[in-house]
Order: C-alpha cells, then sequence, then structure tokens
C-alpha cells in the first residue's frame, strides 16, 4: 500500500497474547489481533482504518515485535493534540491502550501498543522488513514442566538431542525451496531465505529455538520446529530434513509443532530511509512478478 503524497504513515509496533485471539487476520464473527486494533483505531478516528502488517500470526500464536502502519490525513494526525498534552505519537499510543480496553473487555491486557512514530519516508512495514524473527520454547522433561509457563511452552514428553537437531537445522540454512514445510497459497512461491534455525538448552533446562527468515511461508516455523522435533526424538537421521526439502515432500510425516509455544520476537528493517524504500519496492516489485 503506498500512501497519497500528502498522507502521514505511522508506524506501530506491538505485542500480544495470542490465545484470546483467531490469528492476525480479520476474520468475521471472531476476535482476532488485527480486528481489535482497527476497531480501537476506528473509534479513535471515527473512520475505518486499515494496517499493513509485517507478518501474519495464525491462531494462538504471541508477538512481542509485531509491526503494522496505517496513513492519516495530515489533519488526523495534528488533530490527536487537541485537548491532549504532548507529541502525536504519545497521544495516539495513550488513546489506543484506552481504546483497546473498551473493544477487548475481559481481554484488556491481550494486545498492546508499545510506540507510534513517523517512519522515513519510504516505510512499509510489510515490504520493508528485511526478516522476521521467532522463538519457540519446548521442555522436554516433566522437572521442567512449569505450570506458570505452560501458556508459551511445549511440554515435550520425550527427551530431546539438541546437537542432532542443530546438526538437521544447519542444512536447510540459505535460499531455499520449503514447500516441504509449508502450507503453499495460490500465487505465492515457497523460496525463502532462511537465516538463523537454531536450538539451544537454556538455563532453566528448556530448548529454545531460533527461527529467522526474510519472510515466512504458511505454517513454516511450526513445520520446521515440527520436524526437528523428530530428529531430536532420535526417531530420523540428521540429514533427514534436508533430504525432505530437496525432494519437496509433503506426507504424514509432516508435523506441525502446536502453535502456543511460538512467540514472533522481533522484525528488522534497514537502517537509512533510502535503503528502506529500496527494499519495499524490491520485494513489492518480486510479489508482483510471481503473481503475474
Amino acid at each position: 500500500m503506498i500512501p497519497e503524497p500528502d498522507a502521514v504513515r505511522v508506524r506501530l509496533d506491538l505485542a500480544y497474547d495470542g490465545g484470546p485471539f483467531s490469528g492476525w487476520a480479520v476474520q468475521p464473527g471472531l476476535l482476532t489481533a488485527q480486528g481489535a486494533l482497527e476497531e480501537a483505531l476506528a473509534l479513535i478516528l471515527r473512520r475505518p482504518v486499515r494496517v499493513v502488517v509485517a507478518g501474519r500470526t495464525d491462531a494462538g500464536v504471541h508477538a512481542r515485535g509485531q509491526v503494522v502502519h496505517l496513513d492519516l490525513a495530515p489533519g488526523e494526525w495534528e488533530g490527536l493534540v487537541r485537548r491532549s498534552t504532548g507529541a502525536p505519537e504519545g497521544v495516539l499510543v495513550r488513546r489506543l491502550r484506552g481504546a483497546l480496553s473498551r473493544v477487548l473487555g475481559e481481554e484488556t491486557g491481550a494486545l498492546e501498543v508499545r510506540s507510534a512514530v513517523v517512519p522515513p519516508p519510504g516505510f512499509d512495514a510489510r515490504f520493508s522488513a528485511l526478516w522476521r524473527q521467532y522463538s519457540y520454547r519446548i521442555a522436554d522433561r516433566p522437572e521442567h514442566w512449569d505450570p506458570v509457563m505452560r501458556g508459551i511452552t511445549l511440554w515435550h514428553r520425550v527427551p530431546l538431542d539438541v546437537g542432532r537437531m542443530n546438526g538437521a537445522a544447519a542444512q536447510l540454512l540459505g535460499l531455499q525451496d520449503f514447500l516441504a514445510f509449508c502450507k503453499p497459497r495460490e500465487g505465492s512461491t515457497t523460496v525463502r531465505e532462511l537465516q538463523e534455525f537454531s536450538f539451544e538448552r537454556t538455563h532453566d533446562g528448556v530448548v529454545l529455538a531460533h527461527v529467522r527468515a526474510d519472510a515466512f511461508c504458511h505454517n513454516m516455523v511450526r513445520a520446521l520446529v515440527g520436524s526437528a522435533l523428530r530428529v531430536g526424538e532420535g526417531l530420523e537421521r540428521t540429514e533427514w530434513l534436508h533430504e525432505r526439502m530437496l525432494a519437496r515432500v509433503r506426507d504424514a510425516k509432516t508435523r506441525l509443532a502446536p502453535a502456543h509455544p511460538l512467540v514472533l520476537e522481533e522484525v528488522g528493517y534497514p537502517e537509512t530511509a533510502e535503503e528502506m524504500a529500496a527494499r519495499a519496492e524490491q520485494t513489492r516489485a518480486l510479489r508482483d512478478e510471481i503473481a503475474g
């Protein structure tokens, strides 16, 4: 979405608990993160508002570092400070918190707006992004099953070999076709650049996965983690993930890890306005070429 010449583009940084939401994208009759945010914005601006998101999340998936943008008329932006003190950025965050409380009711606090800024020219929350980073928590021993953390942790009943999982994950890095680990969408590519895929056992004994790519296709992270679990359990060889990727196989062994431990941690963007605009133009042109 390219802004009108006189529009003010606003970047919002969000965090949300995915538990109460039926995913990010608006769905009729269901509570979604996008639906709640757009309804709150409509209460403030008194008109329908559309936001563009860096990366859609599935039902149950959480976010600490989600990014969206929206476009406002100059009068709307300047009007935010009427009868208020402070800059429009801070006023918008405060008013959004109040509006979200009205929208979410008993689920107040499930979605928080961390900040609002006017980004450099050319910024696009989706197309300017260089990468998206996810984490996934796995407790593979009963002594590490912490009830306080169960909402964001997979309680896995089989001990995992982290070394084997890392050996398998390393073979998938780079620009690859991840059809074997994606649910394809019509008109979309399954080619992605997987920049990081690793596992570590943290100080509390939990296995933490780190997954970063330029973009993710539908169910990609959960399929990658679910497949790595088979290797960690000793059910498959360390070469198995790589062989499946090359064969572009989707079958009964394509297992999705549960959604609730998955967290969108951060979205990375270029540092300068020129790089931001160039990245958006390049990504938009690639998506148009694929769709065409």
